[in-house]
């Protein structure tokens, strides 16, 4: 297994690891995401490729902070194939994820994850990650019209 950049040629491949996710998707719609990731400069996708073959990905986005000297990044997506999982994969890519964090000068990085997705905290917490809820609301709105 190998990491490497997500490219336009991934589109067909993301379409499964996002329903594996649990966001039902289409070729068209990836292609039209990939779009807003590919040409952001602020922002990078991390591919585990396995024989030529998709099996992961992370989404990396990075931003400055006002608050604070530095930037902060943001892991906005990461799965691996279902095949895959336990093998080590999810950490080769949280590690390049936080590797081109630091790189781009970023002083923390943020994960979120669904409270259902029980595993998935739990392999964060075993990554070094803090649950911070308790100290820190998370607020969301839909700008959806």
């Amino acid at each position: 297994m190998n990491l490497r950049p997500v490219t336009r040629q991934d589109t067909a491949a993301l379409v499964p690891l996002l329903e594996q996710l649990g966001y039902p998707t289409t070729a068209q719609d990836v292609d039209k995401r990939l779009d807003n990731w590919l040409d952001d400069p602020a922002s990078r996708l991390i591919g585990a490729d396995d024989d030529g073959e998709l099996i992961g990905v992370a989404a990396l986005h990075v931003m400055p902070l006002l608050e604070y000297t530095g930037k902060s990044g943001r892991l906005a997506a990461l799965v691996v194939d279902e095949r895959y999982r336990g093998k080590g994969v999810g950490q080769q890519l949280v590690k390049a994820v936080e590797d081109q964090a630091r790189a781009a000068g970023c002083i923390k990085l943020e994960i979120t994850s669904s409270r259902y997705r029980t595993r998935t905290q739990e392999f964060y917490k075993l990554l070094g990650y803090e649950d911070v809820c308790g100290r820190a609301a998370r607020f969301l709105k839909s700008l959806d019209d």
